[in-house]
């Protein structure tokens, strides 16, 4: 098995679904769409950045992946590999921590973690962050304690080290000769580079987000669930963001790809359980406008039953 990448296959649709950032109950919302469509060779990825900063159910939201994983599995045919996680930069900031003893200046390394998200995963496990600054300025032996502690929290959450452990840094399509591959990166991509030697670039960069130069004859589409300046879904015929902002005033968006790469559908989830699905037959399309054009044609704003019935329980 591929430890850095999740290989797709050649699967019927893929699922992608951006940044949730703590919002709990736009995913479960989304969940409950999904269950109803999701079949026999098709793919969910989850693009990462799963817990938010500000968020006070990221506990709720964890469980509730954890059990909408579960209950896919439980679907005649779909197996462990057809559901990806990818490691946003929370994701990967939380890794960093755990290891932040070997880093050469662990009170900044901290402060770059913290810019990332990693708070998310603090206030997860309860951890103040003013402790976490005064134990970054301990000595390396204190800092591994607590980092040990830190791992102790994880493990004794019932999946989350298991999660954690399966998350990959990036998902591809498998493709034939003449085919180009549908690529899948949780906040980033250097199109100067191979996958491989993305390094820091999947989570971290300063370029555009673009597909050009080697990338472009390589892959079919590049999507990225996270955007870092919080500037919208993006619906372009290459690079495409899905990331609308959920868990900051935003819905949470989830597009429908086939393995070459075309957008088939668009779900996006509001408040109060509204979703709205769109057929997306475009192949070049640049934000939700366009997407509009579709919705005019078949509109499909709908509030799940399954979703009335989690709030009746919450009431």
């Amino acid at each position: 098995m591929n430890e850095k990448f999740a290989e797709l296959g050649s699967p019927r649709r893929i699922w992608a679904v951006a940044a949730i950032h703590g919002d709990v109950d736009r995913l479960a919302t989304l969940h409950d769409h999904i269950a109803s469509r999701f079949s026999v060779r098709d793919r969910l990825v989850y693009l990462g950045n799963y817990m938010g900063v500000e968020s006070r159910t990221n506990a709720a939201l964890m469980d509730e992946i954890l059990l909408f994983r579960s209950a896919l599995l439980c679907k005649t045919g779909v197996e462990a590999s057809d559901i990806t996680f990818l490691r946003g930069p929370a994701e990967e900031a939380w890794q960093r921590l755990l290891r932040l003893q070997f880093a050469p200046l662990p009170h900044q390394t901290l402060e770059k973690l913290l810019a990332s998200g990693v708070e998310s995963y603090l206030r997860l496990y309860g951890i103040s962050v003013n402790d976490t600054r005064s134990i970054a300025r301990a000595g390396s032996l204190a800092i591994t304690r607590w980092t040990n502690q830190l791992r102790a929290l994880q493990r004794n959450a019932p999946g989350h080290e298991k999660l954690m452990f399966t998350m990959r840094r990036a998902a591809f399509t498998n493709s034939g000769a003449d085919q180009k591959r549908l690529l899948l990166v949780p906040a980033s991509f250097d199109p100067s580079r191979s996958l491989d030697d993305q390094g820091e670039s999947l989570w971290w960069t300063a370029s555009p987000f673009r597909v050009t130069g080697r990338a472009q004859a390589a892959y079919s589409r590049i999507v990225r669930g996270f955007d870092s300046v919080n500037g919208g879904a993006d619906l372009d015929d290459l690079a495409v963001t899905l990331d609308g902002g959920c868990g900051r005033g935003g819905p949470l968006v989830c597009g429908c790809f086939t393995p070459s790469g075309k957008l088939i559908e668009l779900v996006v989830t509001g408040g109060r359980g509204a979703l709205e699905s769109m057929p997306y037959e475009r192949e070049a399309a640049n934000d939700f406008h366009l997407a509009a054009e579709a919705q005019q044609s078949v509109p499909q704003i709908i509030v799940p039953p399954a979703f009335e019935q989690r709030q009746a329980a919450n009431a």
